[in-house]
C-alpha cells in the first residue's frame, strides 16, 4: 500500500524523523490559508506547492511550483487541483493520460534564506531479499535525476546493509553520515536521521522508504523534503491507523476490485489470462504461458476453496482487460474437488456469457477425469486438459490460430 507524501512525512514525524512542515490542501481557498500560517510560522513568503499523487517526478510533469508571494501561490493551485498530471512514473508515463491531481500540499520553504548552503542528498531503505538484509542506498547526488545518476555514475550510489537480527547499528549510521561528506553539526544530524528513518521502517512494516531530496540545510538541519512510502498489505492488520491511510482513488479500479473480492490478482502487461488455486500454481501457470509462447496478462490465486462464484467473479477480472487473448486456468484438486471446480467453470461461464476469448481448463488431483468429462459435454466453448503440458500446447495452437 502506498501513502501520499502528506501522509509518509506524518508517519516519519511521528518517529522522530525531521521533516519539511507543510499543509494539505483540496481547494484554492485551503491553500490560501495554508499559505497564510506557514508564513507567519516561517517568516518568509515563499511556498512550494506539491501535487499529492501517488507517483514520482512530479516536478518534471509540473507537478511541484514554488510560489514568491500569495497572488502566485493562488495561481499555482488553481492550475495543479484538478490537473492530469503525467510523470515518468504514472501509468503509461508522459504518453498516458496521468492522474487526476485532488489534492495538494502546501510546505515550507526550507531552501531559504541561503539556497547555496543547501545540498540534496538521496536515501531509501529496501529490503534485499537474495541477502535476506535490509539495505540503505544513499547517494550525495539527490533530487530529480537520481536514476541517471544510478545508470551513469554507479560509483555515486552507496548501499549500507543490516542484519535484520542485530539492527542498524551506531556505526553504520555514522559511516553513511562519512560517506555523504558530512561533518560538525550536519554529520550530528544525519546520524540521528538515519536512525531514527530506519526505525520508522521496521516500526511501520514498510517495504520501501524513499526520501528525495534528503536535505542539509544552510543552518546544517537534516529534513525530509519529499518521502515516498510503501507499506506490506500483509502486515496492515497490525497499523489500523496506517490502513486507514488507503486512498481507493490513487490505486488501480481493477485491483481494488479483486481485493474486495477477496482474490491475490496483480495486473501484468500479457497476453493470456492466468487463473490458480494457489499462489504456487498461478505462478507455475505464469512460467508455462512463458514456455508455450504466450505473456501472462496477470497473476491470480483464487484460493483452496475455488467455487463457483470465486471463479466467476475471477473471470470477469480477468476479462477486463482487452489485451487477453486466451485464458488458461489451472487448478489441482486437492482441498477442493476437481468436478466441483469444472462445475463452477461451467455455471460461471453460463452466468458471464458473451465471453470471446478462448478457455483452457487444466484440472488434475481428485476427480481430474470426472472433471474433463464435464468441461467436455458442457456444449461450452471451453478447452480441457489433464497435464500441464498438454494445457500449453493448446494455449500456444490458441495463440498461434489469432
Amino acid at each position: 500500500m502506498n501513502l501520499h507524501e502528506y501522509q509518509g512525512k506524518e508517519l516519519l514525524q511521528g518517529y522522530g524523523v525531521a521533516i519539511q512542515r507543510g499543509i494539505l490542501a483540496t481547494s484554492v481557498d485551503e491553500a490560501s490559508e495554508a499559505y497564510k500560517k506557514l508564513k507567519e510560522e516561517t517568516g518568509t513568503e515563499f511556498a512550494v506547492i506539491k501535487a499529492q499523487i501517488h507517483a514520482g517526478g512530479r516536478g518534471k510533469g509540473g507537478g511541484v511550483k514554488l510560489a514568491k508571494n500569495a497572488d502566485q501561490l493562488q495561481e499555482f493551485a488553481g492550475k495543479i487541483l484538478g490537473m492530469m498530471l503525467k510523470t515518468p512514473q504514472t501509468p503509461g508515463g508522459m504518453d498516458g493520460p496521468g492522474k487526476l491531481v485532488k489534492k495538494i500540499l502546501v510546505a515550507e520553504d526550507v531552501y531559504a534564506p541561503d539556497f547555496d548552503a543547501c545540498k540534496e542528498y538521496y536515501i531509501s531503505i529496501l529490503t534485499d531479499r537474495e541477502r535476506q538484509r535490509n539495505v540503505i542506498i544513499y547517494s550525495t547526488e539527490g533530487g530529480m535525476d537520481i536514476e541517471s545518476v544510478a545508470e551513469h555514475t554507479p560509483h555515486l550510489v552507496h548501499k549500507e546493509y543490516v542484519d535484520p537480527a542485530q539492527g542498524l547499528l551506531p556505526f553504520q549510521s555514522r559511516k553513511i553520515a562519512f560517506n555523504l561528506g558530512l561533518s560538525g553539526k550536519a554529520f550530528k544530524e544525519m546520524t540521528k536521521f538515519v536512525t531514527a528513518l530506519y526505525k520508522a521502517f521496521l516500526g511501520s512494516d514498510a517495504t520501501l522508504f524513499e526520501i528525495n531530496p534528503c536535505l542539509k540545510t544552510g543552518d546544517d538541519r537534516i529534513l525530509a523534503v519529499d518521502c515516498k512510502v510503501s507499506l506490506d498489505d500483509n502486515a496492515l492488520y497490525r497499523h489500523k491507523d496506517l490502513e486507514a491511510m488507503r486512498d481507493i482513488d490513487e490505486e488501480d479500479p481493477t485491483d481494488v476490485e479483486a481485493k474486495n473480492f477477496g482474490l491475490n490478482f496483480v495486473n501484468l502487461d500479457g497476453n493470456v489470462g492466468c487463473m490458480g488455486n494457489g499462489a504456487g500454481l498461478a505462478m507455475a501457470t505464469m512460467d508455462i504461458i512463458k514456455l508455450s509462447g504466450g505473456e501472462p496478462a496477470n497473476f491470480l490465486d483464487v484460493g483452496g476453496t475455488a467455487d463457483a462464484d470465486r471463479v466467476e467473479k475471477a473471470f470477469r477480472i480477468i476479462l477486463k482487460d482487452p489485451k487477453v487473448k486466451a485464458i488458461l486456468i489451472n487448478i489441482f484438486g486437492g482441498i477442493v474437488r476437481g468436478d466441483r471446480v469444472a462445475k463452477g467453470v461451467v455455471q460461471a461461464y453460463k452466468n458471464i456469457g458473451n465471453i470471446n476469448v478462448p478457455i483452457i481448463v487444466r484440472l488434475q488431483g481428485t476427480n481430474a477425469d470426472l472433471a474433463k468429462k464435464i468441461i467436455d459435454e458442457s456444449g461450452l466453448s471451453v478447452r480441457s486438459a489433464i497435464e500441464l503440458r498438454e494445457a500449453a500446447d493448446i494455449v500456444s495452437e490458441v495463440l498461434a490460430e489469432q
